[in-house]
């Protein structure tokens, strides 16, 4: 039993050397392309124009507690009813605006996927032709969640993707 998962240990070693492997590292070749810095500017700037408008919802919030805790010893009940009403319905109305920017599904996110996406996709396409063409078994992406001990410079196939897209 022994002797045969050797044999196997064996051909498994040999097949694998047969192959050809090659990474890539793919946040390299995005922050390589300019319509990527241009993308990331829009994003960066929509983000900051977005949270600017959070945070001067949340001064409004915080000013209109502020004037209900200063006034509430002379309202009336219903007057406080009213005001306690009106903080909460306010809170709710900032946490649905963060959500509708921020959030899983929010503007920064469909922004991301417009922007980014169609660059994700051309970068796939080359990398999938060069693979084709150059008779690669496996390509990694350095980049992600791959995690490597060692890697030889000269197997990151990067810059070659880079050119094959013309930048």
């Amino acid at each position: 039993m022994k002797k045969l998962a050797f044999v196997f240990l064996l051909l498994v070693g040999l097949a694998a050397q047969a192959q050809k492997f090659c990474y890539v590292d793919t946040k390299y070749i995005l922050e390589e392309i300019p319509e990527y810095g241009v993308a990331m500017d829009q994003i960066n700037e929509l983000s900051v124009q977005w949270q600017k408008e959070i945070e001067n919802e949340r001064l409004t919030l915080d000013d209109l507690f502020k004037s209900y805790q200063a006034e509430k010893v002379i309202l009336s009940a219903k007057m406080k009813e009213a005001r306690e009403e009106e903080i909460i319905q306010k809170e709710k109305s900032l946490k649905q605006l963060k959500k509708h920017y921020f959030g899983p599904k929010g503007e920064l996110f469909n922004k991301q996927e417009a922007l980014i996406r169609p660059l994700q996709e051309q970068i796939q396409a080359n990398i999938t032709e060069y693979a084709e063409i150059h008779n690669y078994a496996v390509i990694f992406d350095k980049s992600g969640d791959l995690v490597m001990v060692f890697s030889d410079a000269k197997y990151d196939k990067s810059d070659a993707i880079l050119q094959s897209m013309g930048y």
